[in-house]
């Protein structure tokens, strides 16, 4: 397999998984979120820029051969949404601590690919 293939797949399962983790924690309604209303801007972003089926499309088309072009651009529509959520984060650092582990994981990811951040 081609390693860019590897590191679509790999972000694109990252991405799925912190949609996942976001609306998870967001029905939990556990101690761990302090403030819920700050969780469900999150969870808005998350649906507003369609990561669960950006993660799907980039699994998708790197299934068995590494489209560049197409996985660039899903990666920049990616980049778009995950800036706003981590500025978002950072500034609700106390409420949504949580968050920064997979958000960090994800820009890294996200970095392997040659785009300007």
């Amino acid at each position: 397999m081609n390693f860019e293939m590897q590191k679509a797949n790999l972000l694109a399962e990252n991405i799925k998984g912190f949609a996942d983790f976001v609306q998870k924690c967001y029905k939990s309604k556990s101690g761990l979120i302090l403030n819920h209303d700050k969780l469900f801007q999150v969870k808005l972003w998350v649906e507003e820029y369609k990561f669960n089926q950006l993660a799907q499309e980039l699994s998708r088309i790197n299934m068995f051969e590494w489209d560049e072009k197409y996985t660039l651009l899903l990666v920049e529509r990616f980049w778009k949404g995950l800036r706003i959520i981590e500025d978002y984060v950072e500034h609700n650092q106390s409420d949504l601590f949580i968050l920064t582990a997979r958000i960090h994981t994800l820009r890294s990811l996200s970095a392997l690919f040659s785009i300007k951040n």
